[in-house]
């Protein structure tokens, strides 16, 4: 009875807060949400006996999946104002595509069946000396194992397109050449410079450089010398 009561309950949070993932208009409450589906979720692995399950959605999806999408939602400075400027011009196509997904889903549910000795097999004990994760083991590397390297597959192509849309070319960035850096030479990154008494970096121009600087490694010579100063030009490395 109270195993009963625990299921419909942590069932009823889980389709609450799986709808709230989706409708949420803030990405860092939908991430939420989401952890929140996967505590529920895990409590009904261990009333179904599952505790393998239950751990490993837990410590695995709780503790790296959904952080990790919480800290990139925070951290990736998106303007969501931008992206929600496009959603009527897109929303037909999008309407198409629910559609399609749920005649798909309809279909599915509709062709279910209950496996006719699935009711005997619920009665049954479970065999001795296997445990939980051994019986899970051997099931999905036997059975399903093309499914399962499948999955593989198609997790390590979404790793793989991640990583080239993030390190994608940007032009705002700052990189170093380092072949340029060790090949430099002092006349190519410093200037000789004769400076009056009384004359500031300003009217020099050594922090705006213009046409009147010397080109590089040529020498320029000011009247009424007493000082020298040596500057870096500017973008040498």
């Amino acid at each position: 009875m109270f195993a009963q009561i625990f299921f419909y309950i942590f069932a009823a949070i889980l389709i609450v807060s799986a709808v709230m993932v989706v409708t949420s208009r803030n990405p860092v409450h939908s991430v939420l949400f989401l952890i929140l589906c996967f505590f529920n979720a895990a409590a009904l692995f261990l009333i179904a006996g599952a505790e393998f399950l239950a751990f490993i959605l837990l410590i695995v999806y709780v503790g790296a999946v959904a952080v990790l999408f919480l800290f990139v939602v925070m951290m990736l400075d998106i303007d969501f104002t931008e992206l929600r400027a496009g959603v009527q011009r897109y929303a037909p196509i999008g309407a198409v595509v629910g559609i399609i997904l749920l005649l798909e889903l309809v279909m599915a549910v509709g062709g279910w069946k209950i496996a006719p000795a699935a009711a005997v097999l619920r009665m049954s004990p479970m065999p001795l000396g296997i445990s939980n994760t051994d019986a899970i083991g051997r099931i999905l590397y036997t059975q399903y194992a093309f499914l399962f390297e499948t999955s593989s597959v198609v997790l390590m192509v979404a790793m793989i397109g991640a990583i080239v849309l993030t390190h994608r070319e940007r032009t705002r960035s700052k990189s170093q050449n380092i072949a340029r850096q060790n090949a430099r030479q002092p006349a190519d990154t410093l200037t000789m410079m004769d400076v009056p008494i009384g004359v500031g970096v300003k009217q020099l121009g050594i922090l705006r450089p213009g046409p009147a600087l010397a080109a590089p490694g040529e020498k320029i010579t000011l009247p009424e010398t007493d000082h020298v100063a040596v500057t870096h030009k500017p973008g040498a490395h």
